[in-house]
């Protein structure tokens, strides 16, 4: 069991690997998304989600923070100020280009929120406006946790692997995106670290 996590972890450590499950992820999930309906399996996980007990809420909205834009420049600086310059330039860069890319996505596959697909969702904080698939919060905090992963401690892997899918819950949560969207939004963060890496490593190798 060991060595079969050591093979996987290993593989995954490949950008191109990751690039590739990325784009996979990334088109197949905007191939299952429906502009005017949800599959049925899709809305029992969103309703099991969003139906949890508004006690949850303040957690919540802490944790959906390390997905939002302003989380992008504020770990690029701490990176920055650890040293660590080539992080905070991916940070900035891969964040940044996560969050545009999820603006480009949706308007292409053009899916609303939750609320104008299934009556009784419950929406949590300020209305999301705009449009559903794919998860900009989600691709962020994608983005960000697969790049400074390799940087942090076991401690700190084991903190980032909890957050980056709780990340995408709490969306589903507050009622803002259904599970697919969700999975969108990490497959697009995913291939955009991956990019951002196979761009350096071009740059640093032999000339």
């Amino acid at each position: 069991m060991t060595r079969s996590w050591r093979g996987l972890a290993e593989l995954l450590g490949e950008p191109r690997t990751r690039l590739g499950l990325g784009l996979g992820g990334l088109l197949g999930t905007a191939l299952a998304v429906r502009r005017d309906r949800v599959g049925p399996w899709e809305a029992r996980v969103f309703l099991a989600v969003n139906g949890l007990t508004d006690a949850v809420y303040p957690a919540a909205w802490v944790v959906m923070q390390a997905g939002a834009l302003g989380a992008v420049p504020a770990v690029s600086a701490s990176a920055w100020l650890t040293g660590d310059r080539v992080a905070a330039g991916r940070l900035l860069a891969g964040g940044t280009a996560a969050w545009t890319l999820s603006k480009l996505v949706k308007q292409a596959v053009h899916r609303p929120r939750p609320a104008a697909l299934l009556p009784g969702t419950r929406g949590r904080g300020p209305d999301a406006t705009g449009l559903g698939y794919l998860s900009g919060h989600a691709a962020v905090a994608t983005t960000l946790g697969a790049t400074v992963l390799p940087r942090l401690t076991p401690a700190g892997r084991a903190i980032a692997l909890s957050v980056i899918p709780l990340v995408g819950l709490t969306r589903v949560y507050v009622g803002a995106h259904l599970p697919l969207d969700v999975a969108g939004g990490a497959a697009l963060g995913l291939a955009v670290e991956a990019t951002a890496e196979l761009i350096l490593a071009g740059r640093s190798g032999p000339g």
